[in-house]
């Protein structure tokens, strides 16, 4: 007796709702292991976690603010993997994003303070869509892998935001970083803590949600992540399609550097390759390219991220806790996601004969 997957007919929807929360439970059963081993009650590190993402109306914001870059990468990743292009380079060209729009603050005195902060989002929503165009173009034209090339530009984009606000761009009497965004660009506040890329993210997840799912863009996306060779002789240009959705998925990357460089840092400088393009991958996956889905996804990871820091402090624990903890929770919803297109039988040995 072996066991096997075996793929399903359909999809079920009651399936698409267990397995995501039973992998959930599963998380949370290994970090109580862990807190167990470590001596901490496991009871109390949750209610920690908790309260520390969304115990009062302050912390709520930091989760919602954090889960802003969240949702935008998961998004712009989530464009290129319809058609199955592995882009694993939203890190680098969120970086872009932050880049363009600090060039804009720093050195377009031509622009009025007024019109400041919206040309510097599409400043960085254009570089950030030609460096994502670089590995589409390679991949369109030659087949070059994009997992490696995606993945190699971020750390030139890294290196290059560094060299920016280290030396060439670093402000002159301040400490390590360029200098500070004009107040007349900052963005308006719209609770507290929240501003007002919010709106920008959600908007932008409508618009993406029609277009996937009601437009003929959208349908031949899905077609050549399905069946490329069967989309080939529909008469749909793949490699047209190829650049185009990578243009598109560097321009939301870019986009989200550009809000948070202005909503939160308000300079480049250290920190601005803080992981969200990366993590934005884990989202789509998660959110199975759903737009509206990626923002419960983008919550759930950016109360992990609030939630962690507040169990340090409540609870004592080492600061590489909370990112086990994390792993611990992202490892079976991500391994669980299998089983929405396969389910797990039992092959005895007769049957096998």
């Amino acid at each position: 007796m072996r066991l096997a997957l075996e793929k399903r007919d359909k999809k079920s929807n009651s399936i698409a709702f267990m397995v995501p929360l039973i992998s959930f439970i599963v998380s949370l059963l290994l970090g109580a292991i862990v807190l167990v081993a470590s001596k901490a009650n496991p009871f109390e590190a949750y209610a920690a976690m908790a309260r520390g993402a969304f115990g009062n109306a302050r912390r709520l914001q930091y989760t919602i603010v954090e889960a802003i870059p969240l949702l935008l990468c998961g998004l712009s990743v989530g464009i290129a993997f319809r058609l199955r292009f592995w882009n694993i380079g939203a890190e680098g060209q969120y970086v872009w994003g932050a880049i363009g729009i600090t060039w804009v603050m720093q050195f377009w005195t031509f622009v009025p303070d007024a019109m400041l902060l919206p040309v510097g989002l599409v400043v960085g929503m254009i570089l950030g869509a030609l460096w994502a165009g670089i590995p589409g173009v390679l991949k369109a034209q030659w087949s070059v892998d994009e997992t490696l090339t995606t993945l190699m530009l971020n750390y030139v984009a890294i290196g290059f935001a560094e060299y920016l606000y280290i030396k060439a761009w670093k402000a002159p009497l301040g400490n390590l970083g360029t200098p500070v965004f004009p107040d007349s660009a900052a963005f308006s506040t719209v609770w507290g803590k929240i501003h007002g890329g919010l709106f920008i993210a959600l908007v932008l997840v409508v618009i993406l949600w029609f277009v996937q799912y009601k437009t003929r863009w959208g349908f031949e996306l899905n077609m050549i992540g399905k069946n490329p060779t069967a989309a080939k002789y529909q008469g749909v240009s793949i490699r047209r399609n190829i650049i185009l959705a990578l243009l598109v998925s560097g321009a939301i990357a870019g986009l989200a550097g550009s809000i948070n460089t202005a909503a939160i840092a308000h300079r480049l400088t250290k920190g601005v390759n803080s992981g969200y393009g990366f993590t934005g991958i884990i989202i789509a996956w998660m959110a199975h390219l759903n737009p509206f889905a990626s923002i419960v996804v983008a919550i759930v990871m950016a109360s992990l991220t609030t939630g962690a820091a507040a169990l340090q402090i409540a609870m004592k624990l080492p600061e590489s806790m909370g990112e086990v903890l994390q792993g611990l929770v992202l490892i079976p919803l991500l391994a669980g996601s299998i089983f929405n297109e396969y389910r797990l039988i039992v092959i005895r040995k007769e049957a096998a004969k």
